[in-house]
């Protein structure tokens, strides 16, 4: 195989610093990657936590007058991954969630702060940094998507480029006025530019001017084409649909693995599941839920949002209190649904259980400990709390939407291969009718047994999903290298 040189540019990366599943993906596929002759180096902010966690760090050259104060490009290494970090405090040195001030609003320069990881980026791409000389810029969402804007308009030789959709639902959207600031040229202010309903989109420029868009699973990228999906960008990703590849992410299977996992109550594989057991009286403990072996388990592992569905499963319990269930939420995000899960908690205590936030450890015990795993999503680009679910035998219970949809097997119709229940159209009913399928079938233990070992021998891993990328790329490679062809006339 050829190699390929990728700059990854994200503005998050698992494990430093992580606020969602785009964190796990950068972290997880450029060493997936190498199996494949692909060498990645990642781009990413130089918050606090990235500057302490990196290793060997050399800085590569400076940037005097960089969006309002001095930078410097520096480079380094975390465990196995590669990092090319721009430390720019006036833009990055400040701590906690990388996007929200501590009032839980956005930061006023996110703009700015964005924009300057997009044209770092560009520089890279065009060669200043001569011992890495990268033939694609693959940018991950609205925070990295101006670099293929930067390298489009830049009119020098660039490489190829890719943008990933991790969520459409987030584009980036600043005001027109910003235009200088961030180093576009007037003209760029078009609809076939960076314009976006009279603004400036940061996701809508990666879309219009990558070679090629990815998304993270072949149901989303069908979705966003349509004006209900694409919010806004249908009618631009519908004239790119040729260029649209929907690629399922992975889980790092290290990582997530019930065999090994030094953060449950008992590790366990498809052989021993038995051994679960001890992880389900941890969790019940943990959340407060009567220590009973026999009452169904649910687990929630999410963002609590309108998009996760997290009202509807609220507003499902108490068609399912008459039941022996019990539910164990771990989450953050709109207030009053935090409120009101606090309220659950409240009300039906030892029957429900919130934990509000995010606790690494405390997810892997949900994953390993809880009898089905609830996934309710609106919309959902892919998931990756039901991929873990898989592997750990805590059986999926979702909606019928994007990468949801492309990776659980429903029980009823899948057969022999079932590994979760599924359910459409997205509302409270079906959300509860769903659960009770899967109550009745978690009564059924031989049965419910083979759905759990279905699941945890899915392949879940990186292991294809990134040779998909590296073909990808190559074939990105070898469209630009090609002469154009001649017109015949």
């Amino acid at each position: 195989m050829t190699p390929v040189r990728v700059l990854s540019v994200a503005s998050e990366i698992y494990p430093i610093i992580k606020t969602g599943g785009l964190a796990d993906v950068a972290g997880a596929l450029p060493i997936a990657l190498a199996a494949d002759d692909v060498e990645v180096r990642t781009l990413v902010p130089g918050y606090p936590d990235v500057m302490e966690a990196l290793s060997g760090a050399g800085a590569i050259f400076e940037w005097p007058l960089f969006f309002g104060g001095a930078s410097r490009l520096v480079q380094g290494s975390c465990g196995e991954l590669k990092l090319f970090v721009l430390d720019a405090p006036h833009l990055f040195a400040r701590p906690g969630n990388p996007y929200l001030s501590p009032e839980g609003v956005d930061w006023p320069d996110n703009g700015l702060r964005f924009a300057g990881l997009a044209r770092m980026a560009d520089n890279i791409g065009l060669g200043a940094v001569t011992s890495f000389l990268p033939d694609i810029v693959h940018a991950h969402d609205w925070q990295a998507a101006l670099a293929p804007a930067y390298l489009h308009y830049s009119g020098r030789p660039r490489p190829g480029t890719v943008i990933t959709v991790h969520n459409l639902a987030f584009q980036g959207r600043f005001p027109r006025s910003m235009l200088e600031a961030i180093g576009l040229p007037p003209d760029s202010l078009a609809v076939q530019g960076v314009e976006y309903y009279g603004d400036i989109g940061y996701l809508k420029a990666g879309l219009q001017f990558a070679d090629r868009v990815t998304t993270v699973s072949p149901t989303y990228a069908r979705e966003i084409q349509s004006d209900e999906g694409g919010m806004g960008l249908g009618g631009l990703l519908r004239t790119r649909s040729g260029d649209i590849s929907g690629i399922l992410n992975g889980i790092d299977t290290s990582v997530w693995n019930p065999a090994t996992d030094p953060q449950i109550a008992s590790r366990y594989d498809a052989g021993g599941l038995d051994r679960r057991a001890a992880n389900k009286a941890a969790l019940q403990q943990r959340f407060g839920l009567e220590p009973r072996a026999d009452a169904f388990l649910l687990g929630v592992i999410s963002r609590l949002s309108w998009q996760k569905g997290l009202d509807l499963l609220l507003e499902a319990f108490p068609a399912l209190l008459g039941e022996d269930i019990q539910l164990a939420v771990l989450g953050s995000g709109d207030a009053d649904l935090q409120e009101r899960y606090r309220g659950a908690a409240q009300a039906h205590a030892g029957k429900v259980g919130a934990v509000i936030g995010y606790d690494e450890a405390l997810a892997h015990l949900i994953q390993a400990g809880s009898d089905g795993l609830v996934v309710p999503s609106r919309f959902e680009p892919c998931g990756l709390t039901q991929l873990c679910a898989l592997r750990y035998g805590a059986v999926p219970i979702v909606s019928r939407v994007g990468g949801l949809e492309d990776t659980v097997a429903d029980a009823d119709g899948a057969g022999g291969v079932a590994t979760g229940f599924k359910f459409a159209p997205v509302t409270t009913d079906r959300l509860a009718g769903a659960v009770l399928r899967a109550h009745a079938a978690f009564a059924d233990k031989p049965a419910w047994r083979t759905i759990q070992r279905n699941g945890m021998s899915t392949d879940v891993s990186w292991r294809n999903r990134a040779s998909r990328y590296a073909d990808l790329y190559r074939e990105i490679v070898k469209t630009r290298a090609a002469p154009p062809s001649a017109d015949t006339g």
